[in-house]
C-alpha cells in the first residue's frame, strides 16, 4: 500500500472526507472544548407561553460525541452564552476549569458568537495582546481570547490548541465583515503560539444558508442531528491537521508527564 495516501491524500483540504471510523483524534485522551451554547449542546424551544427556554445538554454537544467516538475523555468547559472576556474574568475561575488536575492534551476553543455578535464587545487588535504577561491583554476578543490560551499554556505548557472559525453564514450578509475580521483574528492569535491550529470553518465548512438551518437546526441552535454533523467536520479537521503535520504530534502520549524524547519535549526529530 501506498502510505503516504493515509496522511497526505494529494491535493486534499480539510473537510473532503469525513472520518467514520477511529481518527487521528483519538491520540488525544483528554480534551477540553472551550465554548458556548453550540459547544455545550444547547437547545433552544418555545414554552406553552411562547417565550424562548434554552438548555444545555451536554451529551448532545459535538465535544461529547467526538469523546465517545474516540473513547477519549472530554471536558465541556463551556456554557450558554458564554465569551472569551466572561470566561477569562470569572467563569473558569469559578468553575474550578483552571485546576491543574483537569489539564488536557488538547484545548478546542469555539468562541466569539456571543463576544462579536450577540454582546458586540470590541473586537480589538493584535496590539491588546502582551506575549510576555498575558495578565496585561486588554478586555477585548484579540486580548481575552489570547489571554485563555496563554493561561492553559501554564497549566499544560505542551497542549495542542485548535481554534474553531465562525461558520459561513452566507445569507447573514449583515455578518460577513465582522466574521472575516474574526477570522483573521485566529490565525494571527494562533501565530503567536506554538502548538496552535487554525480550524477554519468558514473557508471549508458547508454554507449555514437557509437550506442547511432547516436540516440541522431548531430556531437558533442546532438539533441532535446538526451536533453529530459538527462533531465529523470537528474531528475530521483536527484528524487533517494532525495527518498533515505528523511530526507535530509525535510525542503527544508525553504531555503533562515528566517523560521526555530525546532530552526535548515537543516537535522532537
Amino acid at each position: 500500500m501506498d502510505w503516504e495516501k493515509e496522511l497526505y491524500g494529494e491535493g486534499e483540504n480539510p473537510l473532503d472526507r469525513l472520518v467514520d471510523s477511529y481518527s487521528y483524534t483519538s491520540i488525544f485522551r483528554k480534551i477540553a472544548f472551550i465554548g458556548d451554547s453550540l459547544s455545550s449542546g444547547e437547545f433552544e424551544n418555545r414554552n406553552r407561553e411562547g417565550k424562548n427556554t434554552y438548555k444545555d445538554m451536554f451529551e448532545y454537544s459535538w465535544g461529547q460525541y467526538i469523546a465517545r467516538k474516540n473513547g477519549l475523555t472530554a471536558y465541556n468547559f463551556s456554557r450558554g452564552g458564554m465569551t472569551a472576556k466572561w470566561y477569562m474574568e470569572s467563569f473558569a475561575e469559578e468553575k474550578g476549569f483552571w485546576n491543574p488536575e483537569l489539564a488536557a492534551q488538547a484545548y478546542v476553543i469555539a468562541l466569539g458568537y456571543n463576544d462579536l455578535y450577540g454582546k458586540h464587545c470590541e473586537l480589538g487588535s493584535f496590539e491588546d495582546i502582551d506575549q510576555n504577561d498575558y495578565r496585561n491583554n486588554k478586555t477585548t476578543f484579540y486580548g481575552q481570547y489570547a489571554a485563555i490560551i496563554a493561561k492553559y499554556k501554564e497549566i499544560s505548557p505542551d497542549a495542542k490548541f485548535f481554534l474553531v472559525t465562525f461558520c459561513n453564514y452566507s445569507d447573514r450578509d449583515d455578518l460577513k465583515e465582522i466574521t472575516k475580521k474574526m477570522v483573521e483574528a485566529l490565525y494571527k492569535i494562533a501565530g503567536i503560539f506554538d502548538n496552535t491550529y487554525v480550524i477554519d470553518l468558514y473557508k471549508y465548512g458547508p454554507n449555514y444558508d437557509r437550506k442547511f438551518k432547516d436540516n440541522y437546526f431548531m430556531y437558533g441552535h442546532m438539533t441532535p442531528t446538526g451536533y453529530v454533523f459538527t462533531a465529523k467536520m470537528i474531528d475530521s479537521y483536527i484528524d487533517y491537521i494532525i495527518r498533515h503535520n505528523p511530526k507535530d504530534f509525535k510525542t503527544v502520549a508525553y504531555i503533562g508527564t515528566d517523560i521526555y524524547y530525546k532530552g526535548k519535549k515537543e516537535n522532537a526529530d
